[in-house]
């Protein structure tokens, strides 16, 4: 090879390989993103492993999600401080308008709020509706009570103050809770009313499920509400709930299941509330749990993460749900959601 030829071939190479790296070094800096989130301590567990998961298995990609509550969730995305927010409450019309960036919900999984408690002696409590919005009222303020008697024969329920025990912070949790009293009892619906922060008529509050869970298995005659991977993980005992066909339920998969199967028609915007459902085995505190993203992602390498994200999310992560006592998406509701994902930009 002429020595011509040769140097003519050497910048070829070197040309080559300084593209071939400026591609390797794009491609790299695409992937290596940093997404944050906030909001809902209801599905923090699913999703601490579903992000752990999916960052593990995307070398470069960091996803930074902090277990606030619903409320701070919804503030935070809603001003643009972080990617992504996470909601047990759907928002309201006046917060859609209101927000930075044109958001969408997206359903992720079901769960339950169960009523949590602490009674000396006591391993099961049945609670029907109006005994369980009247406890939380403050009208019924002791555990031996004869209404709670009535839908307990047998049980030995002692002499006890009963001290309720509620969020402090803006909760999802609260939201589903207070929906499901409101549509049961017409002096919750026109007293404290349904909300993510509603002006608690009695106790004390606890910060995030943790701080619920955490309160109630401190003070004896406790009686609070929390997500129920937090009463499993923290062995506190909870009661079965009178459904809307009038049969006690306790707590499970398969209850969350049917009382979303009862949901004939989802819309498209997905906010829909199926507490008090009317299936036989509905368990009645049920809810969907949404992801608020920017249909429009301020950063486009960072939409193009959390779009994929949301895809692994339906299509790998939905079948790790039920070992955390979750519900899984049911197949109508994932197909639709899929759509929807696809669609974002």
């Amino acid at each position: 090879m002429s020595q011509v030829l040769y140097i003519a071939w050497e910048i070829c190479v070197k040309k080559t390989l300084i593209a071939v790296g400026i591609l390797v070094f794009s491609l790299s800096s695409a992937q290596a993103q940093k997404i944050t989130g906030a909001g809902a301590t209801f599905p923090y567990p699913i999703y601490s492993k579903w992000f752990s998961e999916y960052s593990a298995a995307h070398p470069g990609v960091e996803i930074n999600y902090q277990s606030i509550g619903s409320g701070g969730g919804i503030r935070q995305v809603s001003a643009g401080l972080v990617d992504f927010g996470a909601s047990d409450a759907v928002m309201t019309d006046e917060q859609l308008a209101a927000s930075k960036s044109k958001l969408i919900h997206i359903p992720t999984v079901l769960g339950a709020v169960v009523p949590i408690f602490n009674v000396s002696g006591v391993n099961d409590i049945k609670f029907s509706p109006d005994v369980l919005a009247d406890i939380f009222l403050g009208k019924i303020d002791n555990w031996n009570s004869a209404r709670i008697a009535k839908d307990n024969p047998g049980v030995n329920l002692p002499n006890q103050k009963i001290t309720v025990v509620h969020r402090s912070d803006g909760s999802g949790t609260t939201y589903i809770f207070t929906d499901y009293l409101s549509k049961i009892s017409s002096d919750w619906a026109g007293g404290p009313g349904k909300g993510a922060s509603p002006a608690w008529p009695t106790g004390v509050g606890g910060k995030g499920n943790e701080g619920v869970a955490g309160l109630v298995r401190q003070l004896p005659g406790a009686i609070g509400y929390v997500e129920l991977i937090y009463a499993l993980q923290n062995k506190i005992t909870f009661g079965e709930v009178k459904n809307a066909a009038g049969n006690w339920e306790r707590a499970s998969i398969e209850g969350v299941t049917e009382a979303a199967a009862s949901v004939k028609q989802i819309p498209a915007d997905y906010r829909v509330s199926i507490t008090n459902a009317p299936g036989k085995d509905a368990y009645p505190i049920s809810s969907f749990t949404w992801l608020l993203i920017p249909v429009h992602a301020a950063d486009p390498a960072k939409g193009k993460v959390i779009k994929d994200l949301l895809s692994w999310i339906v299509t790998s992560g939905e079948s790790e749900v039920t070992a955390l006592s979750y519900a899984p998406l049911p197949k109508n509701v994932a197909e639709k959601v899929l759509k929807t994902i696809y669609s974002l930009q």
